[in-house]
């Protein structure tokens, strides 16, 4: 099923993100909470991209498991700055192969002997949404950053580029993480003024460790509010305890967001059923399921 008409059937999707296992690393584990992770019925699943194609096979592998052996419609990331037209275009028909509808488009990090200057087939996710289009009758999301692309200097500019984006063929949006819903809420204003009108889905990162947020930071510059730095400051170094008070903090972000209309809430389990079991149980009633 498409994920643009899963989104119109509902009044709140809840649903998941896992990433394939590392190189040379188990298969098992991951597959195990994966199954997990299934038998809770998120609306639907996605399965992200190894950088540079490192387990990209393995992206599909597990999208194509979630799909036709667990009954959950599954989302493949797939990312192109690495990649030619001709390995693309495989990847695109290895995933139609599997009866895989959704196809989340993104450009991928650049890597560190990235040449800027050589030719190119997709330079931008707006090429890779061209190329995903051409090729299938996908429903395609793409990612959208409510506090700016790390790249991106200016924020108006950051939105110009998404506008060009959801342009090229985009069906709905995904946010990066954040952890102050005032950021969603005055992008999802400045976005809709802007002429964005595809469905906008949350992301939602529940922290439960302190080595967590550390990286977290490292990697995306993402805005802590006081009330969040509090919760890690004081429990940061007691792992039960934080990965309680991160299930609650989570909770009531998703509460606050649905209460306010965001219909669509994306979870990034980073594996771990346990802790998207926790907050699902949290919200039955108000999702009602």
């Amino acid at each position: 099923m498409k994920i643009s008409d899963i989104l119109k059937s509902k009044d709140v999707t809840l649903s998941y993100e896992v990433f394939p296992p590392k190189k040379n690393m188990p298969f098992e584990p991951i597959l195990a909470a994966v199954d997990r992770l299934c038998e809770s019925k998120p609306d639907f699943m996605s399965v992200t991209y190894g950088a540079g194609g490192g387990t990209g096979h393995n992206t599909i592998k597990i999208a194509d498991h979630v799909q036709n052996h667990r009954g959950v419609t599954s989302l493949a990331h797939l990312t192109c700055i690495s990649s030619s037209k001709e390995q693309i275009e495989k990847t695109i028909d290895r995933i139609k192969e599997c009866g895989i509808e959704n196809i989340l488009a993104l450009r991928g990090d650049i890597p560190p002997d990235f040449d800027n200057d050589a030719a190119r087939d997709f330079r931008y996710a707006s090429d890779l949404v061209k190329a995903i289009k051409e090729r299938g009758d996908f429903c395609v999301g793409a990612a959208c950053y409510p506090e700016g692309h790390v790249e991106c200097l200016h924020k108006e500019e950051d939105i110009t580029y998404l506008k060009e984006k959801v342009d090229s063929g985009v069906d709905f949006l995904t946010t990066q993480m954040f952890f102050d819903n005032n950021i969603l809420y005055n992008f999802l204003y400045r976005i809709r003024e802007r002429g964005i009108t595809v469905p906008v889905i949350a992301g939602i990162m529940p922290v439960t460790s302190g080595r967590q947020i550390d990286r977290i930071c490292q990697l995306s510059g993402t805005y802590l509010p006081a009330r969040f730095k509090a919760i890690v400051d004081k429990f940061g170094d007691r792992p039960e305890a934080m990965k309680q008070a991160g299930i609650a903090y989570a909770t009531e972000q998703i509460i606050d967001l649905i209460a306010n209309g965001v219909r669509g809430i994306h979870i990034y389990t980073m594996n771990k059923p346990d802790v998207a079991e926790s907050i699902r149980n949290n919200l039955s009633s108000i999702i009602g399921r």
